[in-house]
């Protein structure tokens, strides 16, 4: 009797739950793909697809490989979401996000709802807040984005984009805050807009509603909202090049402790808020659970890059000395933080969107200024206290009195 191809069985289990698979024998399905993590409910696979790992979720509407054939690996996907072609690996996507043809999307990445990127578009430790929006040829690792209210209003990095995440020395604190995450995540706050055929020097951070022109490298913070920035271009220079230097240490260190202490508030978002609107969904709570493992290994990837650059730091002046020692300390305060629970945001956002709740989107900006305003208090306020906490353990570094 002739052997089945690799995967036939797991194919015909598909097909079974009513997963719409145009040419079932072009498919390659792992035997440790569990068919009970993907929904039967309007799930459509095209030809030349790969779909691996026993920790694969694929919710009810989602669309693989209309553009070209598309491979996962380790991936949750939430209600339409649409991989139009490419490789995906240990990464989350909400409910209808979308990645179109040629996207290189690895470990870290978080795309929340509608977020959203065109053709050959990288990503590795990004996190995308609702409707933000990737044009092509951008590669766009180590950074979190935020802004914008709808698809017609979305915060927007424009086509040949760079987010420059590696120095010369192998460094890569570079992660850069485009946004931030209390006033992020309730879903009112200006769009911001890189570019494109520009570029930004991580670490940096920038603020609501920033437009940057396009072919600017972005080399500094904009601290400000509603921004126009305009980047000058670096004047020509030859000189010997020294390695390990870090003029600025103190703002590169700080950069990484807000960019950590951001991902705890969102981590605690996720499960002090969002947690019920997931488990209104079929298989919510496997996504949900995928999320809170993005955070957590993003919070594991700054930490391991920050103690690799300090290691490498020279000991010359008592800052750098002191960080050295304590680097240990700084970092274990991200680990099983104690957070303020946020008691007071979350009574009056439960008693205005009831239980169980709606639309995770419209329940978040359909909340009363005031409601909101209260919730941005509570995030910053988790923010602040870890910054402080971490700062304290290096006060010669002066870290938040110069950052």
């Amino acid at each position: 009797m002739e052997a089945q191809p690799r995967g036939y069985e797991s194919v015909m289990r598909l097909l079974r739950k009513g997963v719409d698979v145009p040419n079932p024998l072009s498919l390659d399905v792992g035997p440790e793909v569990d068919p009970d993590r993907i929904s039967g409910n309007g799930v459509t696979i095209y030809p030349g697809c790969r779909i691996y790992s026993a920790k694969t979720v694929i919710s009810a509407g989602a669309r693989l490989g209309f553009e070209g054939p598309v491979t996962i690996d380790n991936c949750r996907l939430g209600p339409g979401v649409e991989l139009r072609g490419g490789y995906f690996s240990k990464s989350v996507f909400l409910q209808k996000a979308s990645m179109g043809l040629g996207a290189h999307v690895r470990e870290g990445t978080l795309l929340e709802e509608e977020a959203n990127g065109a053709h050959c578009v990288g990503l590795k430790q990004t996190i995308l807040f609702p409707f933000v929006t990737l044009g092509s040829l951008i590669n766009f690792c180590d950074c979190l984005m935020a802004g914008g209210t709808s698809r017609k209003d979305h915060s927007e990095v424009g086509s040949s984009y760079i987010h420059f995440n590696y120095t010369p020395d192998g460094n890569k604190t570079t992660a850069s805050l485009f946004g931030d995450v209390p006033r992020g995540v309730m879903l009112n706050q200006p769009a911001i807009f890189l570019g494109g055929q520009g570029g930004a020097v991580g670490p940096v951070v920038t603020g609501y509603g920033t437009v940057v022109a396009a072919g600017s490298v972005l080399r500094d913070d904009v601290l400000g909202d509603g921004m126009l920035v305009v980047a000058e271009a670096l004047p020509g220079l030859q000189r010997p090049a020294t390695p390990h230097v870090y003029k600025r240490l103190s703002r590169v260190v700080a950069r990484n402790i807000v960019y950590l202490a951001n991902l705890c508030a969102l981590d605690k978002w996720y499960a002090s808020v969002r947690r019920p609107f997931f488990e209104r969904q079929d298989l919510g709570l496997l996504v949900y659970e995928g999320a809170r493992e993005v955070l957590a290994a993003a919070k594991l990837e700054r930490a391991k890059r920050l103690e690799a650059m300090v290691a490498t730091v020279s000991p010359d002046d008592q800052a750098r000395k002191e960080l050295r020692e304590r680097i240990a300390e700084v970092l274990a305060i991200f680990d099983a933080p104690e957070i303020d629970p946020g008691d007071r945001f979350l009574a009056a956002l439960w008693a205005r969107v009831g239980q169980p709740p709606g639309d995770y989107i419209a329940s978040i900006q359909a909340l009363p200024p005031e409601v909101s305003a209260v919730g941005v208090q509570w995030l910053q306020h988790i923010v602040d206290d870890l910054c402080a906490q971490a700062g304290s353990l290096v006060p010669s570094m002066r870290l938040f009195a110069t950052a």
